[in-house]
């Protein structure tokens, strides 16, 4: 037994460790140091990632053999729809925010009691909550500057003309990125495990495997199931007659990007169902039940109908791993840290687990391990 952790610890291994430490900081610091640099490849990266799997249905589709011919058809289909979902809740959008004006308005002057709620949190809400600047944000003329800033280009939080002028450049550079790495995605990841040498090909490649399964889980899975979510909470919403449905159900859809971090939502909701039933004259806690409801609802559909049905079962991390991950990284290297938070912290997780401890990654799933034994038999 001595022998063994003799062996297994000795000066060599001990060496290895501390320089690949070493490594693993200035790596940190380099990526921070040209993180405006990378910035672009890595959000082209990850949405040439995420649109890989259309692009393939395109071409099977299609039978079309060009694989440029189908990223172009593909990438004309994605800006088509987009355009076209815009051009139709857009309309709906503009009378949200006119019609929660208007309460707002209403709001800040009507005096109102909610049932088994104390008077003085309800005096402290209605004293503190700056309504007015509420109001001021989602007035039409407030978005009718924006909209003159952008046209006039005069931005001054970006600095002047010269710095918008970079920043559409770097988001051309994203969308440059985006398309060729489409194009060559499968000679790319064909590369890149060619240059592992065989030594540590087996072992490297099943820590790339968890890695790759994480970013397809988060950024593919996780990212259409949060869709669907904001589609299923602006439609409740709606039926509700709860204020701002439409945007504030796609809001609460974007939070779902974390697991369950919609539930920081729920005061919100509460602030809204207040602002209507004051308004309205309706009953709150009415609303409000409704609302909760709503979020029972779609919480149940997305556990067993959305998460079965796209992401074959729940994500190898824990939801409060992934939101450790993305504070940590992102405090380390800002966006782009957020943007590596998952793939990197998957990485390290494997890489631990193959090498450290000598022990099966408990990211791997049951589908996963059931695959790797029918390859052994």
């Amino acid at each position: 037994m001595v022998s063994d952790q003799v062996r297994k610890y000795d000066f060599d291994r001990v060496v290895r460790m501390v320089l690949t430490t070493i490594g693993v900081v200035l790596a940190i610091v380099v990526i921070d140091y040209l993180s405006p640099v990378l910035l672009p490849f890595v959000v082209g990266f990850i949405l040439a990632y995420m649109l890989n799997p259309f692009v393939e249905w395109v071409q099977r589709v299609t039978h079309i053999h060009n694989r440029m011919a189908a990223v172009v058809i593909s990438l004309v289909l994605v800006i088509a729809s987009w355009v076209l979902v815009g051009w139709l809740i857009i309309p709906y959008i503009a009378d949200e925010i006119t019609s929660m004006t208007k309460m707002l308005a209403h709001y800040a002057k009507a005096e109102f009691k909610i049932p088994y709620i104390p008077p003085e949190v309800q005096e402290y809400i209605h004293k503190y909550l700056d309504i007015n600047q509420l109001v001021n944000l989602l007035s039409k003329e407030q978005w009718m500057k924006v909209v003159d800033q952008v046209v006039t280009g005069t931005w001054s939080f970006v600095g002047g003309t010269m710095s918008m002028i970079l920043n559409i450049v770097s988001w051309l550079i994203v969308l440059l990125y985006m398309f060729f790495v489409l194009i060559d995605y499968d000679k790319l990841s064909k590369s890149l495990k060619g240059a592992i040498p065989k030594k540590y090909r087996r072992h490297s490649l099943t820590v790339l495997h968890d890695v790759q399964d994480t970013m397809s889980r988060y950024f593919r899975g996780q990212a259409l199931v949060s869709f669907f979510v904001g589609v299923i909470f602006a439609i409740e919403f709606y039926i509700i007659g709860l204020p701002m449905a439409i945007v504030f159900g796609l809001f609460i859809g974007v939070l779902n990007m974390i697991p369950y971090l919609q539930l920081v939502s729920i005061p919100i909701a509460a602030f809204l169902c207040l602002v209507a039933s004051v308004s309205t004259g309706g009953s709150f806690w009415v609303l409000f039940g409704w609302t909760v409801g709503a979020y029972i609802l779609c919480q149940i559909i997305q556990d067993m109908v959305l998460i079965p049905g796209i992401m074959k079962q729940q994500m190898g991390l824990n939801p409060a791993i992934i939101f450790l991950a993305l504070s940590i990284w992102g405090y380390m290297l800002g966006l782009i840290g957020l943007l590596i938070a998952l793939p990197m912290t998957t990485l390290i997780i494997s890489y631990y687990c193959e090498y450290v401890l000598h022990q099966p990654n408990p990211l791997h799933h049951k589908s996963d391990k059931n695959k790797t034994k029918q390859k052994q038999k």
